[in-house]
């Protein structure tokens, strides 16, 4: 074998897998098409969820070392911005595009992972035993051989073409246009001063919303215009122009303009995550609108939901059934997501019908998210904090399923907080119930004073509480890390 996985896409989340992979000392090989790091920002920020993942494994600290990142502390919904504060996470949500992320991680895989770019995946055979991919150079084929391979590769994926998974869903009809941009001009502070995600409205049902990217760049999204123009078709200055126009007055000028796209309304998802040996993570198995920030953040927790389970099935440490249920926990996740984007492109009018019940509907709508539960569902929900997997065979309990908490946690040595015992990319147990737990395994144990409300904290790698019982052990391991009968595990009070 040339590596145990092949990872197809050096985007945020092939990047992210494979640094999941080589933490567990699996070896990965990344295969990207582009012969050099896109310098496009697409997506803008990073959601609570995906920054305490990050802290998770020690990438949060040196990730914002590389820069000052506005941060927010609420999630946006067609342009209403909704507190996620309720959930109780120490991190805020961060204005960092996606060629900073981009970026580091190639850092982090630096001497780790190899990269090769410009290799163009034009063959995928899958055999009894492993996975053979064939690359093109431009100039020549190779082959690479693994035991695994992840297409990461977008939403026109190679990967899923090749092997001719079904991609279903609606095409796109209506387009906007995305850009970023530097305006001067009278009225230019009316864009630099309108709150991040803030939908800004022209009387004739044009619409426009902005990020920062900072160094006086912003990420602006034009929409409404009720044209039918192909998504192929050249984004101009002057189409640019005319939406600034139209949305903030003739009183800004244009003055730099880097990168410009035009994005459709396409909401597609493939119905199973994992085809034999070959899974999809990101665009190649579910595209969106980029409405409410959430494509990078969805795409980069599946890479941690998937990392850890090839790992264990690489490492010969799989329990039966681990590998499916990648598939089973995020499809949910994703199939939600576009379902609140399809709801926003209604409620931004993102296809310019110029409804005059719309602003109607849209203040009725912010009164129903002024309401705590309805702020706390949705702010859960675009944030990613409140995702949430099924954990059979275990008592119910408010955490069992959900992302574990980060409070400070005292223990005999001290307070830590739990997310930096999860640094090694293994599982936790942290044990309230003072009968001392103890398992001789490859997961981290620590006593802790207090009450999270349970007597044990079962963890897994990707931070989802599993057990809160230490009746409920011994089901937890066995499905989550093996068995919890054999030699790898044992259970007893000390």
């Amino acid at each position: 074998m040339d590596a145990d996985v092949v990872v197809v896409g050096a985007g945020p989340v092939g990047m992210t897998l494979a640094a999941e992979l080589a933490l567990a000392g699996v070896r990965a090989i990344v295969v990207e098409a582009l012969p050099e790091r896109s310098k496009l920002s697409r997506a803008g920020g990073v959601h609570p969820r995906t920054a305490e993942m990050l802290d998770q494994r020690g990438l949060l600290g040196p990730l914002l070392a590389t820069g000052d990142y506005q941060e927010y502390d609420g999630a946006h919904l067609a342009g209403l911005t909704i507190s996620y504060t309720s959930w109780n996470s120490r991190e805020p949500g961060r204005f960092i595009p996606q060629t900073q992320v981009e970026a580091f991680l190639e850092r982090q895989l630096a001497g780790r992972v190899p990269i090769r770019r410009g290799h163009r995946l034009v063959g995928v055979e899958q055999t009894a035993d492993g996975v053979v991919a064939t690359v093109s150079d431009g100039e020549r084929e190779s082959t690479l051989r693994a035991l695994y391979l992840v297409g990461a590769d977008g939403a026109h994926s190679s990967v899923r073409k090749l092997l001719g998974i079904d991609f279903p869903g609606r095409a796109g009809t209506d387009t906007a246009v995305v850009g970023d941009v530097r305006v001067t001009g009278p009225r230019a502070g009316d864009i630099y001063h309108e709150p991040p995600g803030q939908v800004v409205r022209s009387e004739d049902g044009r619409w426009a919303v902005r990020f920062p990217l900072g160094d006086g760049l912003q990420r602006l999204v034009i929409g409404g215009t009720g044209a039918q123009v192909s998504r192929t078709e050249p984004v101009t200055a002057d189409e640019v122009r005319d939406g600034l126009a139209a949305v903030y007055g003739g009183d800004v000028e244009l003055v730099d303009l880097p990168y410009v796209t035009r994005i459709a309304d396409a909401a597609r998802q493939v119905r199973d995550y994992r085809l034999g040996r070959v899974f999809l993570a990101g665009d190649a198995a579910h595209v969106h609108l980029p409405l409410g920030g959430q494509g990078m953040n969805v795409g980069i927790q599946d890479a941690f939901n998937l990392g850890w389970k090839l790992a264990a099935a690489v490492l010969g440490r799989v329990p039966d059934g681990l590998l499916d249920t990648y598939s089973s926990e995020r499809h949910p996740v994703a199939a939600r997501v576009i379902r609140n984007t399809r709801a926003q492109s209604v409620l931004t009018d993102w296809a310019g019908t110029g409804n005059p019940d719309l602003p109607e509907l849209r203040s009725f709508v912010a009164d129903l998210f002024a309401l705590p539960d309805a702020t706390h569902f949705i702010g859960g929900m675009i944030s990613g904090l409140d995702v949430h997997y099924d954990m059979p065979d275990q008592p119910e309990h408010p955490l069992l399923g959900y992302r574990l908490p980060n409070p400070d946690l005292k223990t005999a040595d001290g307070t830590v907080r739990p997310y930096e015992l999860l640094r090694s990319g293994g599982g936790l147990l942290i044990d309230f119930s003072g009968d001392s737990v103890h398992l001789s395994a490859e997961v981290p144990y620590v006593r802790a004073y207090g009450d999270l409300g349970a007597d044990v904290l079962l963890v897994r790698p990707d931070g989802h509480v599993c057990a809160t019982t230490t009746d409920g052990l011994p089901a937890g391991l066995s499905r989550w890390f093996g068995t919890a009968t054999g030699a790898d595990w044992r259970i007893s009070a000390t």
